[in-house]
This record gives C-alpha cells, sequence and structure tokens, in this order.
C-alpha cells in the first residue's frame, strides 16, 4: 500500500528556504560583518614562497635543508652580466665593484666561464643574506652605479615572490571579472541578475580568503590562483539558483518563488559540488605536501561558495527582485539545434573516432616531459629578472650547484672524498674548506708542524714553537708540550684562528702590518667557516657540468650517494635544485597513479547515486579521462616541458569540476529521452544546457588562460595553461562526443539502472492547482495521464512523476488561459 505524504505541507527543504528568505537581514547583516573582518584577517596570511617546504620530512632533500639553514650562514649572491665591453674594462669593473660596500667577493676570470665575446660576468657575494637590507642596498648601488651599462642582474636578493604575484593576481582578477560579467550578460535573461552573482562571489571569494590564517601557513601557488578558480568552480551554483528563481517566478510571487528556488536547488546544488570537491579531495594523498595545501583551501573555498549561495544570495534575489523584472531581455543565446542534428548524425562515427583518441592520448601522455624545478620552465610574460637569467644561461655555461652536509671534523677524509669526486668528468670543481688555498700552496685544512708554520709565514723557529705551545696549553695537551713540537701538527685554519685570537687578546705582540694581515685573513676564515663549517657538520659545494634535472642529472645522483656514503655512512646529505628535482620526480609516478584513481573514483561513487545507474557513471568518466589524456599530450607534440605539478592538480580540477558539464547534459537527456525520441531529445538537452556550459566553461577557461599568459611565475603559468586547455577540449567533448556516447549507450545505461522504490505522493486538494506530470485519480472524476497545466476544482490523485503545487487565487487569470490553452 501506498505511504500517504501530504506535499500541502511545507517539507523540511522549503521549511529552511523559507527561514533564509525571511531572515534575509540578519544573513546581510552576518555578511557585511563577515567580509569586514576577512578585509583585516587577509593580512594575517602567511605566504610560503619556498616549494621545498612541501617536500616530505623523510626526504633526504628536506632533511638536508633545514639541516643547512640551522648550522650554515648561506649569503646572498648575484650574477651579473655587463655586455659590450672588453676584457680590460671588465678588470676594472670588478675593482669598482669590490670597493662597494658589504660587497664581500666578486668573481671573474678570463675563461668562458666570465667573459664570452664581448660579455663579461660577475659572482658577487655580500656580506649580508637574500632578505637583509645590506645585501639589497649593495645590489641596488650596483644597478645604479652601472646604470648606463647594458646590465643582466640575475639575483634572489631582495626578490619577494608573493609581492610581484599579489600584483599580477589583482591584474588578472580585474580582466576575469570583466570577462566574467561579459559572459553573464550573454547568458542572463535580466541584467540585474549580473549584480546579484557578482556579490556572491565577492563575497564568498573573501570570506574564503580572510578564513586562510587558520591554515597557517599557505603556498604561494594556493594564495595566487584560490580567488580566480573559486569564481570559475563555483559559478554554476550561483546561475542554477538564478535560472530556478526565473522559472518559478513565472508563476509564484517574488517571496515564494525564492523560497521554491532555494528548497529545489540546496539538492541539486549540493550534490554538484560533490564531484568537484571529490576531486579536489583526492590531492590530499599527494605525498607532496602543496597538494594538501591547494586541497585544503579549495575545498573551503567550496564551501564558502555554496555557503553564499544558500544564505546570502536569496536575499540579494529579493532586494534585486524587482530592479529584475524591469531588467530583462531578450535571450541572447542562439539555438544550437544544429549541433544536436550533427551529434545525432554521427552517433555512429564520432565514437569510435574519439575511443582512438582516448587510447593515443593514454600513451602520448605517458611521455609528457614533465619538469619537477622552476628554473627551466618557460613563461609567456617575463619579468626584468626572468630575462636576466635567460640572457646570462644562453652566453655563459651555466653550472649545477649541489651541496654535500657531512660530520664534521676530519679534514683528511674531507679532502680525500672532494679529491675522488674531481676525478669525475661530470664534476668540473668542488669548493670546501680541506680543498681551500690558504697560501702558497697549503690549503686550509693541512696540518702543519711549527718548523712548516714558520717557514711558510717567515717567523722565527722559536717564536712558532712558542706559539704552538700556546696552543697545546689551550687546548689542555700538556703531553705535546713535554714530549717536544718536531712531529706536532695543527691544520692551518686553527692555528690561524688561535693566532688571531692571542694576538688581539695582547698576549702575541705582532707589527701593525702583520696583524692587519693576520686580521684580512681571520676574516676570510671566519666568513669561510660561516658557510662551510659548524660544531657539528662541514657543507661541501659540487659544482657540475650536468643540466638541474634529467635522467643524466639524476643517474649521476646515485654515483654521488655512491662516493658519499662510502666516507659517511651516517648523518651526510646531498641537497640542492637537483635533488630536490630527484626527489619530486621519484614520489610523482606514486602520486599520479594514486590521485587519478582516487578522482575517479570519488566522482563515480557521486554518479553512481545521483544517476542510480552502474553503466553511465563509467561512459561520463571515460570522456571526462579521455580529455585529461588529449590535454596531456599536447606538450609532447609541441615538445613543452610541463610542470609535473600542474599535472597533478589540472586532472583533479578537470575530473571533479568538468564532470559538471557532462552531468547537466546527461540529466537533461534522461529526463527527455522519457517524453520525446532519442533526436529531439538530444537536440533539446544540448538547447537547453549550452547557456550553463559555455557560460562555466569559458570563464573557467579565459580564466585559467589570464592567469598563463599574465603571471611570470612558471609553476602557476603552467597550471593556468594546462586548466584552460583542458577545459576547452572538456567543452568540445561533452558537446560534440557525449551526445553520441549517450545515444548508441542508451540500452547500456537502461539495463544496468536501478530505482529506488519510493512511496506513492497520494495528495488531495481542492482549489486553484499547477500540475506537473503523470497523475492517476480522480479530478471532479478519474483520471490517468499526463497533465501540464493549471487546474481549479477538486483533486484526489497519486503523483506518480512529477508535482502539485497549490496557487493563490489572485494570480494572473489571463496567464493561466494562456498556460491552459498552450497546453491544449
Amino acid at each position: 500500500m501506498s505511504e500517504k505524504i501530504d506535499i500541502n505541507k511545507p517539507n523540511f527543504m522549503e521549511k529552511i528556504a523559507s527561514f533564509i528568505v525571511n531572515k534575509r537581514n540578519l544573513f546581510f547583516v552576518f555578511f557585511i560583518g563577515a567580509c569586514i573582518f576577512s578585509i583585516i584577517s587577509s593580512g594575517w596570511v602567511e605566504v610560503e614562497n619556498d616549494i621545498t617546504k612541501y617536500l616530505p620530512e623523510s626526504t633526504e632533500t628536506r632533511q638536508g635543508i633545514d639541516l643547512m639553514e640551522k648550522e650554515f650562514v648561506t649569503y646572498g649572491s648575484a650574477e651579473i652580466m655587463l655586455s659590450n665591453v672588453s676584457l680590460k674594462k671588465a678588470y676594472e669593473i670588478k675593482k669598482q665593484i669590490e670597493k662597494i660596500k658589504d660587497v664581500t667577493e666578486v668573481k671573474f676570470e678570463n675563461t668562458d666561464e666570465y667573459f664570452k665575446g664581448s660579455s663579461a660576468l660577475f659572482k658577487v657575494t655580500f656580506a649580508g643574506g637574500a632578505n637583509d637590507d645590506i645585501s639589497i642596498k649593495a645590489l641596488d648601488s650596483i644597478k645604479k652605479k652601472f646604470k648606463n651599462y647594458d646590465i643582466y642582474v640575475s639575483s634572489d636578493v631582495g626578490f619577494d615572490m608573493s609581492k610581484d604575484l599579489k600584483g599580477e593576481m589583482n591584474i588578472i582578477i580585474v580582466i576575469a571579472v570583466v570577462i566574467i560579467i561579459a559572459g553573464l550578460t550573454f547568458t542572463s535573461k535580466s541584467y540585474a541578475e549580473v549584480p546579484v552573482l557578482l556579490i556572491t562571489f565577492g563575497a564568498a571569494a573573501l570570506l574564503n580568503k580572510g578564513t586562510n590564517f587558520i591554515l597557517g601557513k599557505i603556498s604561494f601557488i594556493s594564495n595566487s590562483v584560490a580567488v580566480i578558480l573559486q569564481l570559475a568552480l563555483a559559478i554554476d551554483y550561483a546561475i542554477i539558483l538564478c535560472h530556478r528563481y526565473t522559472e518559478e517566478r513565472e508563476h509564484l510571487s517574488q517571496h515564494d518563488a525564492a523560497v521554491k528556488a532555494l528548497a529545489k536547488s540546496i539538492p541539486e546544488i549540493s550534490s554538484s559540488s560533490l564531484t568537484t570537491i571529490s576531486g579536489l579531495a583526492a590531492l590530499m594523498t599527494m605525498r607532496f605536501g602543496i597538494g594538501r595545501d591547494l586541497s585544503f583551501v579549495l575545498i573551503k573555498a567550496i564551501f564558502f561558495s555554496l555557503f553564499s549561495v544558500f544564505t546570502l544570495m536569496p536575499g540579494l534575489i529579493m532586494l534585486f527582485g524587482n530592479l529584475m523584472e524591469k531588467t530583462k531581455h531578450k535571450n541572447l543565446v542562439p539555438s544550437i539545434s544544429f549541433i544536436g542534428r550533427a551529434d545525432y548524425k554521427t552517433r555512429y562515427v564520432i565514437p569510435p573516432i574519439f575511443l582512438v583518441l582516448m587510447i593515443a592520448g593514454f600513451f602520448v601522455s605517458a611521455n609528457c616531459p614533465y619538469a619537477y624545478g622552476m628554473n627551466d620552465l618557460k613563461t609567456h610574460t617575463m619579468s626584468e629578472r626572468q630575462i636576466a637569467r635567460e640572457k646570462i644561461k644562453n652566453t655563459f655555461t651555466q653550472k649545477t650547484l649541489i651541496a654535500l652536509v657531512v660530520p664534521s671534523g676530519d679534514y683528511t677524509k674531507e679532502a680525500a672524498m672532494l679529491a675522488e669526486f674531481e676525478k669525475f668528468d661530470e664534476v668540473d670543481r668542488s669548493q670546501g674548506l680541506a680543498n681551500t688555498e690558504a697560501m702558497d700552496g697549503y690549503m686550509l685544512t693541512d696540518a702543519l708542524t711549527p718548523r712548516q708554520f714558520s717557514e711558510l709565514t717567515d717567523a722565527d723557529y722559536s717564536a712558532a714553537q712558542a706559539l704552538y705551545a700556546a696552543y697545546a696549553a689551550d687546548k689542555k695537551e700538556f703531553g705535546r708540550i713535554i714530549s717536544g713540537f718536531e712531529s706536532y701538527s695543527v691544520p692551518l685554519i686553527d692555528m690561524l684562528t688561535f693566532l688571531h685570537k692571542e694576538t688581539n687578546e695582547g698576549y702575541i705582540p705582532l707589527d701593525e702590518e702583520t696583524t692587519d694581515e693576520i686580521n684580512e685573513i681571520y676574516d676570510k676564515i671566519e666568513d669561510g667557516r660561516l658557510q662551510l663549517e659548524s660544531n657539528k657538520f662541514s657543507r661541501m659545494i659540487l659544482y657540475l657540468n650536468l643540466p638541474e634535472e634529467g635522467k643524466e642529472t639524476f643517474s649521476f645522483l646515485d654515483k654521488v650517494h655512491e662516493v658519499l656514503y662510502k666516507y659517511y655512512p651516517d648523518n651526510s646529505y646531498v641537497v640542492g635544485n637537483s635533488t630536490s628535482d630527484y626527489d619530486l620526480a621519484s614520489s610523482f609516478s606514486k602520486d599520479n597513479i594514486l590521485i587519478s584513481i582516487l578522482s575517479a573514483l570519488f566522482v563515480i561513487i557521486v554518479l553512481f547515486f545521483t544517476f542510480k545507474s552502474a553503466g553511465l557513471p563509467i561512459l561520463l568518466i571515460a570522456v571526462i579521462q579521455g580529455s585529461i589524456w588529449i590535454n596531456f599530450s599536447f606538450p609532447v607534440i609541441m615538445q613543452q616541458k610541463q610542470y609535473f605539478l600542474g599535472y597533478l592538480i589540472v586532472s583533479s580540477i578537470q575530473m571533479g569540476a568538468n564532470i559538471d558539464y557532462a552531468i547537466v547534459i546527461s540529466s537533461r537527456f534522461n529526463e527527455l529521452k522519457q517524453k520525446k525520441d532519442l533526436k529531439e531529445a538530444i537536440i533539446e538537452t544540448l538547447n537547453g544546457a549550452f547557456p550553463t556550459i559555455i557560460t562555466s566553461g569559458a570563464i573557467l577557461a579565459a580564466a585559467s588562460t589570464l592567469i598563463a599568459f599574465l603571471t611570470t611565475n612558471g609553476a602557476i603559468a603552467a597550471l593556468g595553461e594546462s586548466l584552460g586547455r583542458g577545459t576547452i577540449i572538456s567543452i568540445i567533448l561533452v558537446m560534440g562526443v557525449l551526445p553520441q556516447i549517450l545515444i548508441i549507450g542508451n540500452k547500456i545505461i537502461e539495463r544496468t539502472a536501478y530505482e529506488i522504490k519510493k512511496p506513492d505522493i497520494i495528495t488531495s486538494n481542492t482549489g486553484r492547482m499547477l500540475v506537473n506530470g503523470h497523475i492517476t485519480g480522480k479530478i471532479s472524476g478519474f483520471v490517468d495521464a499526463e497533465i501540464h497545466g493549471i487546474l481549479r476544482g477538486d483533486l484526489s490523485a497519486a503523483i506518480r512523476l512529477g508535482s502539485v503545487e497549490t496557487l493563490p487565487e489572485e494570480a494572473n487569470t489571463e496567464k493561466e488561459e494562456n498556460e491552459n490553452e498552450n497546453n491544449n
């Protein structure tokens, strides 16, 4: 027996919707306060510019970087190239740079590494770190002094990535807003809809940005692209509610239309958002922490978008309702019936072609040339710093630097290891305290006897013995004093440091010239020690004749580890951009497979319960997954490096967000095929779905492409380019391939469908009613039919499919008559 449900009483969703609409002023006050707070709190957000901070703590690179930051000092440096100068002039310029305050070292030689053609390269080291004022001022002084030359400066000194990106994104957002306004105006039914949508978007974006401080630090990627992606990903939600309201307003008052529209939209929009959230949630499984960072920020963005659409937008609709009525305009979206007819005619041709392209895309995209560092990424727009780096790179042979961090205390072992590394053809040279020359061929770490020390420094032998005796006493090595000093050897660096200490304390009197010389040597020693030695660890640098990344470089890193572990099996690390890229490459394949599987699985589960079919979700996923493989075949064809993070993020977003386009078409088709033949159903489906798809898709594609062309950051440019291209491909496939698949796969969809038995809705009503669907019962007599129109009288019937709504008696009679006439 059927369960009776009285639909004349407001259901749960209608009660919630009625509360929101009735309490709209309360929500206005809340949003005003929340937005003011968000403007203030957005300044609390910390941005992390160092992408290596998101490497897993278990990786060698992450451990090595943390150790180096703790144990060593890294001074700011710059590569400065001057073009159109002679060799003689270059040496003069070197001396001029050395005289600038807080410049500690200038490297320049008559070799191809420093002078080629008429271009001179100066490698400058400053007295402070990259972000210290003294380094920034010193670099500014160099730029000012040589501003009349053709000068190119490549340096991290004073470089604030987040500040540069903020300026770029502000410009991008302004242009994106113009595009959004144009897109919304084109597909809207009333000009006043646009401000309603923009205010809703703006509030959601502001709330998300203002609450990012809760996450602590967020990456420069999340901070830069979150607003644009939020607007693009969540625009569908507001459009759905707006279109629902327009439909309900045809036969209901403004208040009732807003309530009905919201009640119907909440389940529909929530279901739609699940696919996007599912795709983003897959990013959380990445070993590389940037995935979790971006996932949290964007999922939070989706929730705030939903919250704004559900609680703020209904009030805005009521506020702008009258204006929306007055500013209605004719439909600007053209009919695309020709696409539907073409899709039906090619239903047996296009799917096999797509299958071939999909398989080809799978194999071609598998060979995508990924980049794991950002230094080799090309951008359409380049900053002055990037132009300088590219110019220097193309003029001079660049070396790849890697650092070796080992336990300190054994200079002999360090020297032997560095000597072994220099035997490799891949190593141009090495640098460490153990192979840094001090005087007359002696290295800083060479152990010298008193006689050797006296010969090196031209000091009296007896004075050298006295110095060694004082050193032994200071180190409490009293046995040396008793047994004599003939064989007592001390590393030169330690003896010079001790001599400086004793001289400055007045225990060893020296003439002024010798004292100045000792002080100068000591300053260089201390400078080297701060960079290359701590109480626990030593740092050495290898300069490689290899690119930063690639198979050859990664293969040589294995050899480096082999030699390193032979001398230092424990607590030793290899650190650098190459090792960071190596760690990322190692984790990429696992992250790639896991995210692809989870993204598809999460979306399939959502679609399974949405469409109550096992076959349809597989068909939809095939289309979107095919678009992903085709998308990442382009870098292979164009021989253009693709940033690995772009693939992981874009494939996840493309799967989660673009599947909505497929859902819109599939939902409409499933509904229309019950009433029309397949040809008419697909034509009407595409005409109805086109405005939503073209609005959302065009905005996402345009915003992403804007990012790609206007940002100077390689990682973000790669992300924007891939997402923009992928969105365009997805739109083409869901409009030009999915319809054919739905038509020829209709039997599969129906045979794999299941239905949860719903109770019949029995209603008894009297008066004026809007009937829309199939009913079985009495209308002043028995009826079993599909009815679409307005009835006046008595109704007692089971609602098999559709709805019955009570209408107010004072509604427009002429309109009622027209609707009945049209239905008849």
